[in-house]
């Protein structure tokens, strides 16, 4: 009996195995088939894809992360794939499909130089080298950007939602402006002089019909709500918002309790009371100044009619996370009781209003004082396309930030990946051994980005590569391709700019996952609870024939 044999009598009945050098081969086959399935979406001039689900909807996209997401992978080679766009996504919120692809193709030249007999202990020893060589010279290639810089801040937004769909037409350089707005508001100096964005403080809320230049951005919130009343004013001009944690109605008592009524008197002189004791919520409510009312529990139908008489408007049910941007937005200070409800404690906007929108109302809260909450309110013409633009504004949400925190951003084109090969290719001859054909092999997976961004423009690849590295070793470093043009150009002079952390994070993150699939020698795919494997031994659900 062989070692195998003996290692698979311990495993249950209908376990699969792949061992060695079958096992790298598959696992950089899947890598490779993942990054090839989004590579076509990169860029500009890149493809969209049609995702069909079980239930059959629709999502159409370009988006890297949301493409995997979407395709459900079963192959753990491929979840690994799949986690790299996740944590991009995560972390700058751009450069997903950049990430993958670069995967990919390490994956790829691994397996060549594995055929070659090297060992992947040399190839990835050699790949760390090299992304660690990346990290210093992205930091010494960087260009300096500050909050102040509206216009290059608006090139970073418009070059990230560059590829969407929506970047046709002059609707891109829109949203850009509303992104760097959005976000230059809610940016907060820390003591040492640097900038941190909390993303979150910024509302999408997104509402199908009209086109995408009636999207707008409301400094304040929007709600997707309506005033619980009709009587209650639609418009407020200066309001004064207070924020409930707690409900305006008799709550009922947890335990089980029984009122006993003999009389009708008596059953008077209950519901007085109780309509007595929502009068004085109200009441409470009025007398500290508050003309609007926010509540993230329930208003009793009495207490709205009270509230309407002391023209009072209020919403009921809001979301807490809505409640929390209210309070940053208006400086209202959120209250779980009404006894607690001070005047300081009312929030302020210039003007709160009603407004029905593709045959929905919602409320808006605009015009606050330094407000630092904010709403992106999206619109465009189908279901389909505001998604996309959602898409396309969280990516350059991400861009943006990155470049406000960082203070640093590269050329883009491809035009940092031809530097850094160039780099890499001499740093190779200093490494030596055999980790320098690794490093040298990272230097190729690099041009892979502005190979793949010439053949989505319909250049030469082959031919734009050449030329490219030519410029390059010549000293033009900003030197890139040019997908609208068809043909290389300066990059710099173009604004064609990207945050420097979008591609440390996908050089990072690229090369993290390839070494960990390198150094997988054994694939063992225990017997599920139902009886067949939990990993089919040689595909990817979902993927297709690749």
């Amino acid at each position: 009996m062989t070692v195998e044999d003996q290692q698979m009598g311990m495993l249950p009945e209908g376990s699969k195995r792949i061992l060695g050098r079958s096992a790298q081969r598959l696992n950089i086959l899947i890598g490779y088939a993942v990054a090839n399935t989004i590579k076509t979406t990169l860029g500009p001039k890149g493809m969209d894809k049609m995702l069909v689900s079980d239930l059959g909807d629709i999502v159409i996209t370009n988006d890297g992360a949301t493409i995997l997401d979407e395709m459900n992978v079963e192959h753990p080679a491929a979840k690994i794939m799949v986690e790299i766009a996740k944590t991009q996504d995560k972390e700058v919120g751009d450069g997903t499909t950049t990430s993958v692809v670069l995967a990919g193709y390490l994956l790829k030249n691994a397996g060549e130089l594995l055929d070659q007999g090297i060992h992947p202990s040399s190839i990835t020893n050699g790949y760390l080298l090299a992304a660690k060589k990346s990290g210093e010279l992205l930091n010494k290639l960087a260009h300096k950007v500050s909050i102040e810089d509206k216009e290059k801040l608006n090139k970073i937004a418009g070059i990230s939602m560059g590829s969407k769909s929506i970047g046709l037409g002059d609707s891109k350089d829109y949203l850009s402006e509303l992104v760097v707005d959005a976000i230059t508001m809610v940016a907060e100096k820390k003591p040492d002089g640097n900038y941190v964005v909390d993303t979150d403080l910024i509302k999408l809320e997104k509402k199908e019909g009209g086109s995408i230049k009636d999207t707008k951005h409301v400094k304040g919130v929007v709600i997707d709500k309506e005033f619980v009343h009709s009587g209650m004013a639609k418009t407020i001009s200066n309001g004064k918002i207070a924020l409930l944690e707690c409900p305006l109605e008799i709550e009922k008592t947890e335990t089980d309790a029984k009122i006993q009524i003999t009389s009708p008197d008596q059953m008077k002189a209950f519901l007085d009371q109780e309509e007595k004791m929502l009068r004085d919520m109200v009441e409470k409510i009025k007398n500290k100044g508050a003309n609007v009312v926010f509540c993230q529990k329930g208003i009793d139908e009495l207490a709205q009619h009270f509230l309407a008489k002391a023209k009072i408007s209020a919403v009921r049910r809001v979301k807490k996370s809505d409640l929390e941007k209210l309070a940053r937005a208006t400086g209202a200070r959120i209250v779980s009781s009404l006894d607690d409800l001070a005047e300081e404690d009312l929030g302020k906007a210039g003007k709160i209003h009603e407004e029905k929108i593709s045959g929905e109302s919602m409320v808006f809260i605009e015009e606050c004082e330094s407000a630092k909450a904010v709403t992106l309110f999206l619109r465009a013409s189908t279901e389909h396309v505001v998604n996309e633009v959602e898409r396309a504004i969280v990516d350059a949400m991400g861009a943006v930030s990155s470049a406000i925190e960082d203070g640093s951003y590269v050329t883009g084109g491809g035009s940092i990946e031809i530097e850094l090969a160039n780099e890499l290719r001499t740093y190779a001859n200093e490494v030596g051994g055999r980790e320098q054909l690794a490093v040298q092999a990272f230097a190729e997976a690099l041009e892979i980005i502005p190979k793949t961004l010439a053949e989505s423009t319909g250049m030469d690849a082959i031919d734009t590569l050449v030329a490219l590295r030519t410029g390059h070793t010549k000293g033009e470093k900003s030197l890139g391709v040019s997908v609208h043009a068809g043909k290389n150009e300066d990059m710099e002079k173009l604004g064609v700019i990207e945050p420097t952390r979008v591609k440390k994070q996908a050089i990072s993150s690229a090369t993290e996952a390839a070494t960990m699939v390198l150094r997988i020698d054994d694939i063992i795919a225990s017997k599920g609870k139902s009886g067949g494997p939990q990993m089919p031994p040689g595909g990817m659900g979902g993927m297709g024939d690749m």
